[in-house]
């Protein structure tokens, strides 16, 4: 067996799983009845599918041409910003209150994500009722 045979076939594999998580993320999309929930589909599924199809460009491009270092670039980039925007996403979802409420904590600890001044407890209980 050749290098370019060896190159051809990892590249269908790394083909062949991107497409099918990136099929998982997009059922979860539209299956997962609310936002929190749906949100790790894209986020993690997504991600794992997207890094799978970067990794078989380059290797195509590392096997068959000249290599190229972008895709990598880029697959560093996604690795790090999902999880950051995805915990972004589920604070705004918390603080607005569109998710379940939170579990109750043992006596004297606060939630980081959702510390309201104690002035502004008595309207978030008015509010939420």
């Amino acid at each position: 067996m050749s290098l370019e045979i060896i190159g051809a076939y990892a590249t269908a594999f790394c083909l062949l799983i991107g497409s099918i998580f990136t099929l998982v993320a997009g059922i979860g999309l539209l299956k997962l009845n609310d936002s929190m929930t749906r949100l790790h589909a894209p986020t993690k599924a997504g991600t794992v599918g997207i890094g799978a199809f970067l990794l078989a460009s380059v290797l195509h491009s590392m096997t068959f041409g000249d290599g190229s270092m972008h895709e990598l670039l880029i697959l560093f980039f996604l690795f790090v910003t999902a999880p950051i925007s995805a915990n972004f996403i589920a604070k705004v979802n918390i603080h607005g209150r569109s998710c379940d409420p939170l579990p109750p904590l043992a006596e004297g600890e606060i939630w980081s994500t959702l510390d309201v001044p104690e002035a502004d407890r008595e309207f978030v209980a008015q509010k939420d009722l």
